[in-house]
C-alpha cells in the first residue's frame, strides 16, 4: 500500500473534526479565525512501511490541523490542554463510527494530571507575558484573556471532574481583558486567584489520579485490527475478481502446460 499526500489522509480518513480557537470557547469577534482540529486514522497497512504515515499534518485549509489516531490519544493521556479541549468543543463538523468511539472515551483521558499540565502550560504562558511586558510596556492582551479562560478551565475541570471550554457569562469580561480595558494589575490577580483555587481543587478533584490507559490502549489496538481487517479483506477481494477476469486464452495455455506435466509423469 503506498503512502498517499499526508492532506489525503486527512481527506479520506479523518474520523472526527471539530472548530477550536474563539468559536469554541465562546469569545468570538466578528474578526475571530476559524481554527480547525481533527484526528484521522491512517490505514493500518501504511504502517508495514519503512516510511509511516505522519504523526500530524496541518491543512490542507487554512487554520487546520489533524492528529494521527494514536498521536492523539497519547497526548491526551498525558493531559495535554489543546487535545483534552479538542475533545469537548462544542462545535463538531464530522464524526464517524470510530469517531463516536473516540468521544465516548473522553472521561478515560481526565485525571488530576490535568493540573500539572495546565498549569505547566499557563506558566509558560504567563513567562512569555512578562517578557512583553519588559520588552513593550504591556502584554499582549488576547494572549492574556487565553490564559485566563484556560487557569478557568483547569480550576472547573479539578472541581467538578468536566472539562467545559465554552467560557459562558464569562465572555464579557474576559473580551474587556482582550480590548485591553482592565489594568494589568488587576489582571494579574486574577491570574494568581485562578491558579491558587486551581490548586485547592486538585487537592479534592472527583477525578482519578492517572487516566484509564488500559481502555484507551484496548481501543486503539481494536481499531488498528479492524482497519488491518479490512485491508486484507480489499486485497482478497481483488484477487477473486482478477480470478473472474481472467483472460479465457491463459486458461487454456494453462491447461495445456498442465496437461504436457502430467503426461511427463
Amino acid at each position: 500500500m503506498q503512502l498517499p499526500h499526508p492532506h489525503v489522509l486527512v481527506r479520506d480518513h479523518t474520523i472526527y473534526a471539530c472548530v477550536m480557537g474563539s468559536r469554541a470557547f465562546g469569545l468570538a469577534t466578528d474578526d475571530s479565525d476559524t481554527d480547525r482540529r481533527g484526528v484521522f486514522l491512517a490505514p493500518t497497512a501504511l504502517f508495514w512501511r519503512f516510511e509511516k504515515p505522519p504523526t500530524h499534518v496541518e491543512g490542507p485549509a487554512e487554520e487546520q490541523f489533524g492528529w494521527e489516531l494514536e498521536r492523539f490519544c497519547n497526548l491526551a493521556l498525558r493531559a495535554n490542554p489543546n487535545i483534552l479541549e479538542c475533545l469537548h468543543s462544542p462545535l463538531v463538523e464530522h464524526v464517524d463510527a470510530t469517531g463516536r468511539e473516540l468521544l465516548a472515551l473522553r472521561g478515560a483521558f481526565l485525571s488530576r494530571q490535568a493540573h500539572e499540565t495546565f498549569a505547566r502550560y499557563a506558566l509558560g504562558q504567563r513567562k512569555k507575558l512578562d517578557a512583553d511586558i519588559r520588552q513593550h510596556g504591556a502584554p499582549r492582551w488576547k494572549h492574556a484573556m487565553h490564559l485566563l479562560r484556560l487557569l478557568m478551565s483547569c480550576r472547573d475541570l479539578l472541581r467538578t471532574g468536566t472539562l467545559t471550554i465554552d467560557v459562558g457569562d464569562q465572555r464579557e469580561p474576559l473580551l474587556a481583558v482582550k480590548r485591553g480595558e482592565v489594568p494589568w494589575a488587576r489582571v494579574e490577580s486574577w491570574m494568581t486567584r485562578l491558579a491558587t483555587e486551581a490548586e485547592e481543587a486538585a487537592e479534592r478533584s472527583p477525578l482519578p489520579p492517572e487516566p484509564d490507559r488500559a481502555r484507551v490502549e484496548d481501543f486503539v489496538v481494536r481499531t488498528r485490527r479492524a482497519s488491518a481487517l479490512t485491508a486484507v479483506s480489499e486485497l482478497q477481494a481483488g484477487s477473486a475478481l482478477q480470478a473472474v477476469q481472467a483472460d479465457p486464452d491463459d486458461e487454456v495455455v494453462e491447461g495445456v502446460v498442465r496437461g504436457r506435466i502430467l503426461r511427463q509423469h
